[in-house]
């Protein structure tokens, strides 16, 4: 064992589940103040890390997203060995839990999920009632089984710079004045059946724009052709660094704006880890599983009867459980 003691933590692949993650890390330090919590990750997730409280360091597993690369898994594991009295695996795949074994970490904890038994020695069983969200999944790894979760279960919270958020904005052409800024966040990894239509997302620009207000969308390069296609002839109302600013960039913008127009989505996850005020668009997903955490954030869903069906694609290829959230009632929820 650490003199110290230490945790270490494995991440999990999406942004959005990662910033969840943050609770867990303010449970395990109020139950081991001192000791270290380093979090195991995919590479494009380090950034957030760094602006995590509590967070010593993160470790980026050398691999792309699905890779099993077993021989990079048992040679990270090697150089861990001796490192932490305990892991906790947040991640359900059975590959997520081998660094950990290859690291002969004492403690191995998890959900039993892909059959991990002698990969982990400390399974848990989901029970999905008990535990409904995915915070409440991840903060339940960090104490006894069956034990009740903290109440009120500590939000997420990042750390970001408003005036470097600033000076990011004026150095990608956006005017420093008093005009109120919305940030809209149109991407979302997972599909189209979780994008609130481009039509939808322009007309509430041009209505904003009459407002006196300017706008930046912030995403992946995966959104940067969205994003053009929504700041399209605004002039210098509107500017796209979606694929243009990095990730720990994106957090101060983000620090920065009056609100925030998004997607259920990782900038979602960020925008209230980051308390900003603004509005959520929900399609197939559900938002009592993974709503953002805060109380700034406005949720809306219609409800239909097909939804949620958490598929990538609408089923029925019409998509009305995002557009029937139409940019009025998005406006209504703006100040």
């Amino acid at each position: 064992m650490t003199k110290q003691g230490a945790i270490l933590v494995v991440g999990p692949s999406w942004v959005g589940d990662m910033v969840m993650a943050h609770s867990l890390c303010q449970i395990l330090l109020k139950n081991h103040p001192d000791w270290a919590i380093d979090i195991l990750a995919p590479a494009w997730t380090l950034p957030l890390l760094t602006r995590m409280p509590g967070v010593r360091q993160g470790i980026a597993i050398p691999l792309g997203h699905g890779e099993l690369g077993l021989g990079a898994r048992f040679r990270l594991g090697q150089t861990l060995r001796g490192c932490y009295d305990r892991v906790i695996v947040l991640p359900n795949s059975l590959k997520s839990a081998l660094v950990p074994f290859f690291a002969a970490i004492p403690i191995r904890t998890g959900f039993l999920g892909e059959l991990r038994w002698g990969l982990l020695n400390d399974i848990r069983r989901l029970d999905k009632k008990r535990l409904p969200r995915t915070v409440d999944r991840f903060v339940a790894l960090g104490g006894l089984p069956e034990a009740p979760l903290p109440d009120p279960l500590p939000l997420p919270r990042l750390r970001a710079s408003a005036s470097q958020g600033r000076e990011i904005l004026n150095r990608c052409g956006l005017p420093d004045d008093d005009a109120p800024l919305l940030a809209l966040c149109p991407g979302a990894e997972y599909g189209p059946a979780k994008r609130w239509p481009m039509d939808h997302f322009v007309s509430l620009v041009h209505a904003k724009a009459r407002m006196g207000w300017r706008m930046v969308v912030l995403g992946s390069a995966k959104e940067t052709s969205l994003g053009d296609e929504i700041v399209a002839n605004m002039g210098l109302q509107a500017i796209n660094l979606a694929g243009r600013i990095g990730l720990e960039e994106a957090l101060d913008v983000l620090a920065c704006v009056s609100a925030v127009v998004t997607n259920d989505s990782g900038l979602m996850h960020v925008a209230a880890a980051l308390d900003r005020p603004g509005v959520v668009v929900f399609g197939s997903s559900d938002p009592a599983h993974t709503p953002p955490l805060g109380g700034r954030m406005v949720v809306l869903s219609v409800g239909l009867e097909c939804a949620p069906c958490f598929k990538r694609f609408c089923p029925k290829d019409h998509y009305d459980c995002l557009r029937r959230i139409t940019p009025e009632m998005v406006l209504a929820h703006l100040v």
